[in-house]
């Protein structure tokens, strides 16, 4: 007898690895859509000394969150980080890095990241201009003003394809090959994420061209539900087709 698939059901991925920096972090509004689009989550944390895998044989892709650290500090286990980003690359699967994540990209290829020469942060909503490239990446069009949380940033890494830049820190979006992305901004974060991020690290806002709390707050309803249509539509173009058969099983 032949027995179809739930057509209410997503189609089933692999795990997709995510590496968190934080103890108490989460991956937010990334987390929730990928587990809509049929992807358990296989959380790690190699700051508090989780392994990461040593292929992605057995994961469909991989999500590198954000941090209050430096990509520049000599922790080890940021050093391991930067270096095992080579292995989503050679196995040409997804990877995504996000603010942090987004700059150890960045260094695995070889490139600077550092401090605005002015000492500006990018704290808050802050528009930013996509490219051609990045207008056609896929089905939605991209957000133009978007929530930031860093520090330091770096330009479009030789080898890289700049999808969206911005005033004071250049690379706001970039490709590496098919299936590499980093994201400098925050497509990941929720209000609730935003009400905590704005009471636990009230003194980010104090520095240069950083917006007070109440902006924050307000930005998110201008402009969040562009947001949110661009990183759903952004995400299945990411993850791409299932990994395993999602039709009809075989007979017996």
């Amino acid at each position: 007898m032949l027995f179809s698939a739930d057509p209410f059901s997503p189609p089933q991925h692999k795990p997709v690895l995510i590496v968190l920096h934080g103890e108490h972090s989460s991956p937010g509004r990334i987390g929730r859509l990928l587990r809509d689009l049929g992807a358990p989550l296989d959380i790690r944390r190699p700051r508090f000394g989780d392994p990461l895998p040593e292929t992605m044989r057995d994961h469909s892709g991989a999500v590198f969150f954000g941090g209050p650290m430096s990509v520049n500090d000599e922790e080890d286990w940021l050093k391991r980080e930067i270096d095992w980003i080579g292995a989503p690359l050679k196995e040409n699967k997804p990877f995504l890095g996000i603010c942090l994540g987004s700059q150890l990209l960045a260094r695995h290829l070889g490139h600077k990241v550092g401090a605005h020469p002015e000492g500006r942060v990018e704290v808050g909503y802050y528009p930013i201009r996509p490219t051609q490239k990045g207008h056609s990446l896929c089905d939605c069009a991209f957000p133009t003003r978007v929530y930031q949380w860093h520090r330091e940033g770096f330009d479009c890494p030789n080898g890289a394809i700049l999808l969206a830049k911005g005033e004071d820190f250049e690379a706001q979006a970039i490709q590496v090959g098919d299936k590499a992305f980093g994201l400098q901004f925050h497509p990941d974060v929720t209000y609730a994420m935003m009400c905590k991020w704005t009471v636990t690290a009230l003194e980010r806002m104090n520095h240069p061209s950083a917006q007070e709390r109440q902006r924050h707050l307000e930005g998110w309803f201008q402009h969040d539900r562009a947001v949110a249509r661009w990183t759903s539509a952004f995400l299945r173009r990411w993850l791409g087709p299932s990994d395993f058969d999602g039709g009809l099983a075989p007979a017996e």
